[in-house]
């Protein structure tokens, strides 16, 4: 068995760390630039440091506006090392700061010129927004930017489909092509510079061919190398299915239990859509297999895929599997349909007897999925699995996940490496508990359900 921690890779949190490295020196690099073009002592007025303080907010808000378009170009490297959660949170927690530089960037200038040239601020907007080159493009671009923000607030998002939700989205990168030309013809860093605009174009077309290689072509090299297609659909419990696919050449995708694709189904009303589930089967050459839970008009169809119908896949993404782990010994801690990638991890993570323990959550008996596949682990690896059934509600907040009861299953519990997946309630609540049994946060590995 391999001992643990002897991935060969950097941990997650190192990766993290270069990424956000990175992203402060380019950072650094827009000021540095804004600073060099900056003519010392012209900053004398307010007008001039409004507008010093509009180009430079320029410089970041593009900058930023890019490292968002990267975090979500399906990079594989990132995507396989550091996860897809972790992008995603990053991207999220960016988006506010990204609309926020823009906007201000905007008001800023007009303010400064306004003031330089002693017109109302309704007057210069006009000027600047019709009659400076490309301006009218940008403009529109931001209020694109601004929509996509004020779509993608988590009040709001909650009440739209994963499908309006996304391809809204989608037009976060034609802001950035309409925001692009303005500030090579305008752009005071940019216009007496040709080093600064062979640069700036290099980052915005090194982005391009991130997000066009990887997730267009990606795809399509896939899907002509593979040849996916449906094998078979199997209900696993109310409202559950799994579907199998079966194509060319599997082993060479070369994906790990606790990964997942991103599927898309090529029949009437799906083909456009594509949705990301895990494996919940251990790659093995012969068919992928994902399971997936009825949530919607999408995921209620997939019960009636008929065998042979195409499939397109991306992937595989994600960081949660076996090269996580730190710890000889593990428990593996799932809820509902989250016992999927859990399951895949079971089969295959390298253990001695009695090294894993699977602690499997839910409501009813009748929302257990692969109970034989369970017990035919256990009993194969001499592994333990607890299942823990009942009602959400209890006489503890935490109800079935408190800490004491998560204690008396897995008495070595401090001591082990956790790999959490569910439904977002349930893992907050499970990283809550686990924290306050007393295992130290670097050691709790998440992955939500949460389309």
């Amino acid at each position: 068995m391999p001992k643990p921690g002897s991935s060969p890779f950097l941990p997650r949190r190192v990766l993290a760390a270069l990424l956000v490295a990175g992203v402060v020196a380019g950072t650094a690099a827009s000021v540095w630039l804004w600073w060099r073009d900056t003519p010392a002592g012209s900053l004398t007025t307010l007008a001039a440091q409004l507008t010093a303080a509009g180009r430079v907010t320029g410089l970041l808000g593009t900058c930023l506006l890019l490292v968002e378009v990267a975090l979500m170009s399906r990079i594989p490297w990132l995507e396989r090392r550091i996860g897809s959660d972790w992008l995603a949170a990053t991207h999220r927690a960016l988006g506010g700061y990204l609309v926020c530089m823009l906007v201000a960037h905007s008001a800023l200038i007009v303010a400064g010129y306004a003031m330089s040239l002693d017109v109302g601020l309704a007057t210069e907007t006009a000027r600047v927004v019709l009659d400076e080159p490309d301006v009218l493009m940008a403009t529109a671009g931001l209020a694109l930017l601004i929509g996509v923000g004020a779509l993608s607030a988590r009040a709001v998002r909650r009440r739209l489909a994963y499908e309006t939700w996304y391809y809204l989205h989608l037009y976060a990168y034609l802001a950035v092509l309409l925001a692009f030309a303005h500030q090579l013809a305008i752009g005071a860093q940019f216009t007496d510079n040709r080093a600064a605009r062979v640069a700036w174009t290099g980052a915005h077309l090194a982005v391009a061919a991130c997000l066009l290689g990887f997730r267009v072509g990606g795809p399509l090299r896939l899907a002509l190398r593979h040849r996916l297609r449906v094998a078979a659909v199997t209900r696993e419990a109310p409202g559950i299915v799994s579907v199998y696919v079966t194509g060319r050449d599997l082993a060479s995708l070369r994906g790990e239990a606790g990964q997942f694709f991103r599927w898309r189904f090529l029949t009437h009303g799906r083909w456009w859509q594509a949705h990301p589930f895990s494996l919940s089967s251990a790659p093995n050459g012969r068919f992928l297999r994902l399971t997936v839970k009825a949530s919607g008009d999408y995921t209620r169809g997939l019960g009636r895929l008929r065998p042979g119908v195409r499939v397109l896949a991306e992937g595989p993404y994600g960081a949660f599997t076996a090269t996580l782990r730190r710890r000889r010994r593990v428990l593996l801690l799932a809820g509902g349909v989250g016992v999927a990638p859990l399951r895949a991890l079971l089969e295959t993570l390298p253990a001695r007897p009695g090294d894993v323990d699977l602690i499997y959550r839910a409501s009813t008996p009748d929302e257990v999925l692969f109970p034989r596949e369970l017990t035919g682990i256990a009993r194969a690896r001499q592994v333990a699995v607890h299942y823990v059934v009942g009602p959400r509600a209890g006489r503890h907040p935490a109800g079935q996940l408190a800490a004491g009861r998560l204690r008396s299953l897995v008495p070595d519990l401090r001591s082990r490496d956790v790999f959490v997946c569910g439904p977002p309630g349930m893992v907050d609540t499970a990283r809550r508990e686990l924290r306050r049994a007393g295992v130290p946060r670097r050691r709790i590995h998440a992955e939500r359900f949460d389309l």
